[in-house]
């Protein structure tokens, strides 16, 4: 404990420092929370230990504040430190992924709330069903224009006409208060588990009263049960007075899933995602810090919450790679979360059907305690899976007006037109899907080859029937759909199919049946999602098509039909995870076939049915395939076999770029068993206006290179108006 005078460094959640030397002006100890001023701006910073700055006492600011709410242990501190050693982030940037509500340590805002008039009849547009979604997904509560403004994606104008037209009131209404998620859970009885995974249950069990770290991989396929093991072990940790975060991968899987927790748990989970009003973060944030709220269900920022005695991490589809942050820092959430619970001992959960080559080979180490779940749950026996080989069924073409003589060129192969019939006959639900967003990935002129390019993007636009609009994929902007080409003035043609050019087919070929699209364009909200999944359940859907939203935890148990239009579309990509995610993927998708008790199918509309990705998901020799993924990456020399460090170097202005980018490959290090590649053009080359260039930074499997590329870049001076962003072991090489 620090008493009064004292000198302490404060660590500061910014990008640039190691910690401040300050004067307390009441006690303290290491990992409370002070408010203090750097360059006359405030901020909420942290004790990490004692000053070293040897500065005069007259020359050191006193700290304003030491608040009440919250601390963060040691080990908190430990792994900020070990967090940034690992990511090479700063450990001030860090802090600032914990201390990301500021809000929390001020007074409630006083400001206008509006609530929503349900009660009134209006017309429902696309802007005021997500103004909708927005009260929904915060239960309703009473919101300021702000909060309306960013969690539903809307203009202010808006906003202004629904309050104009009456259909939001002005409200007297305060949010809820901490005390307001302090929910009690018990086990309702509701579910019993099977042998199988009683016995996962019982191990993890055991480990949770050893108060020890473990890494405990659930890997069972779908539909087996997961959930209700992991439910268990939630329901253990809680008894024993620990906080628990279950760690989704997308905020949207929980449309389905926040029932069940209720069902089991006699009450809900608090939810934590980017989509809630300022006053309710402020509120969960100050809960988990005061103790109060026990267990949080949310997206990879529910970890860098001021948790207090966590003491079981669960991480749901492990393998999914939203779990990687690459924008306010590069960070991989699952490993973030085996560090914090290595560093705090405690046991963490992996749940997957198809779990990541990195944690599979933890599993062959001994690191990892693998559990199998080899049955689907209450009986639904597994799909069958076939193929169907493109290069000899071919798509017939079809008219959109019979008046017309124009055929449009079919993607919907005649076996899989035949299923789909059949399907409908016995009233039964069809999934198609295709992991591409909008009409038509490419329009050009078929005289002299121009192609619509966003102007500050290095990618093409796709046209958006929905809209009627051409919109990049990278930075959101759209543009008007030109009737002829703008450099010869001939025909400009759509190449290719996305989500919405396959139901114009399916409306054409199959006009009874009831579609519905899903894809981030029409899935802007878990309250979407849950209207979405209603009709399913309701069978109100016949033909749902969707994107990769639909590949992960969803029960229909109608869904009899899952048919995939393009399953060649990720086996030859440059990542060398490209056959291991597309496997993951369409694995996935498979699974949603058959949960119910009618047996399901699955056909794969592909050029390439001799494929090692292709035939081992046929086969379900999913366990082959990965051994003889990881032989490929061993040779390679690849992750988990080697260690890889993108450098990506950003600029404003080309020169300014190649300039920097030829002083650091001057300056480059000469690694003994590793090496250096690039600089090369990254293969997104511009996106919203700056230029990029990468390095990547290869070495062996127990190479240290973090401590290499960070004296290497600090050799050469940063140019102000150039940016610079490590990805440790990186997902993504665009």
């Amino acid at each position: 404990m620090f008493k009064s005078g004292d000198i302490v460094k404060v660590l500061i959640p910014n990008v640039i420092n190691t910690g401040y030397d300050y004067r307390l002006t009441s006690d303290a100890d290491i990992g409370a929370f002070v408010r203090c001023s750097v360059m006359n701006r405030q901020y909420i910073g942290v004790i990490i230990g004692n000053g070293d700055s040897n500065l005069d006492q007259s020359k050191i600011k006193p700290i304003l504040e030491v608040c009440n709410l919250g601390h963060l242990s040691k080990n908190d501190i430990d792994w900020i430190y070990k967090m940034a050693d690992w990511t090479l982030m700063t450990p001030g940037a860090v802090l600032r992924l914990i201390v990301n509500v500021p809000d929390a340590f001020n007074p409630p805002t006083i400001e206008q709330l509006y609530s929503f008039n349900f009660d009134k009849s209006i017309k429902i547009t696309d802007a005021r069903q997500a103004v909708c979604d927005a009260f929904q997904s915060n239960d309703n509560d009473a919101m300021s224009v702000n909060d309306i403004k960013n969690i539903a994606h809307v203009s202010q104008s808006v906003i202004k006409t629904m309050i104009k037209n009456g259909i939001l009131t002005p409200s007297d209404k305060r949010l809820k208060n901490a005390e307001s998620f302090n929910y009690k859970y018990c086990d309702t009885g509701t579910v019993t588990l099977n042998d199988e995974q009683k016995f996962a249950a019982d191990t993890i069990a055991d480990a949770l009263k050893q108060n020890s770290f473990s890494v405990h991989l659930l890997d069972g396929i779908t539909g087996s049960g997961k959930t209700q093991v992991y439910f268990d072990s939630v329901l253990h940790a809680y008894n024993m007075g620990k906080s628990v975060l279950l760690m989704m991968p997308e905020i949207a899987l929980t449309a389905q899933f926040i029932s069940r927790f209720e069902k089991r748990f006699g009450a809900p989970p608090v939810v934590w995602h980017s989509n809630l009003t300022s006053a309710r973060r402020r509120e969960i944030w100050r809960g988990v810090a005061n103790g109060n709220i026990k267990i949080i269900v949310g997206t990879r920022s529910a970890l860098f919450l001021p948790w207090q005695n966590l003491g079981l991490i669960v991480i749901d589809e492990e393998h999914d790679t939203s779990y990687k942050q690459e924008d306010m820092g590069n960070y991989h959430a699952r490993d973030m979360a085996i560090l914090r619970a290595k560093i705090a001992n405690f046991p963490v959960i992996l749940a997957s059907a198809t779990p990541s080559i990195e944690t599979l080979y933890n599993v062959a180490l001994g690191k990892y305690k693998r559990l199998r779940l080899m049955s689907r749950f209450g009986g639904a026996e597994l799909p069958t899976i076939k193929t169907i080989d493109m290069r000899t069924e071919h798509p017939e073409s079809y008219k959109i007006d019979t008046n017309s003589d124009q055929e449009i060129p079919g993607n919907l192969s005649p076996q899989l037109c035949e299923e789909i019939s059949h399907t409908l006959a016995q009233h039964q639900q069809i999934m198609l899907f295709i992991n591409r967003r909008g009409f038509a990935p490419i329009v050009q002129c078929k005289k002299c080859g121009w192609v619509a390019q966003c102007p500050d993007c290095s990618v093409g636009l796709t046209y958006h029937k929905r809209i009627d609009k051409l919109l990049c994929h990278m930075c959101g902007k759209t543009a008007v759909l030109p009737n002829i080409c703008p450099q010869c003035g001939n025909e400009v043609s759509m190449r290719g199919a996305g989500l919405e050019k396959i139901q114009q087919e399916v409306s054409v070929k199959f006009p009874t049946a009831r579609t519905e699209l899903v894809s981030s364009d029409t899935i802007m909200s878990r309250e979407a999602l849950e209207r979405l999944v209603t009709k399913m359940e309701n069978n109100e859907i016949d033909i749902i098509i969707g994107t990769q939203i639909l590949a992960k935890g969803h029960h229909f148990p109608n869904l009899t039909l899952v048919g995939v239009v393009d399953s060649d579309m990720g086996l030859f990509g440059t990542d060398f995870r490209a056959s291991e995610h597309t496997f993951q993927q369409l694995f996935q998708v498979a699974g949603r076939a058959g949960r119910g008790k009618i047996p399901g199918q699955v056909l794969l509309q592909t050029y390439q049915p001799e494929h090692p990705v292709i035939k081992a998901i046929c086969a379900g020799k999913r366990d082959e395939f990965i051994a003889s993924d990881m032989e490929s990456r061993k040779n390679a020399k690849m992750p988990p076999y080697g260690q890889l460090i993108a450098v990506i170097v950003e600029a404003d202005k080309e020169q300014t770029l190649k300039k920097y980018c030829e002083q650091l490959s001057n300056a480059a290090p000469i690694l003994h068993g590793g090496k250096i590649m690039g600089p090369i053009a990254a293969q997104i080359y511009q996106i919203r206006n700056w230029y990029r260039m990468r390095f990547l930074v290869a070495g062996p499997q127990n190479a240290n290179l973090q401590p290499i590329v960070r004296n290497w870049l600090n050799k050469i001076k940063q140019p102000v108006n150039v940016r610079i962003k490590i990805d440790v072991n990186p997902q993504n090489f665009m």
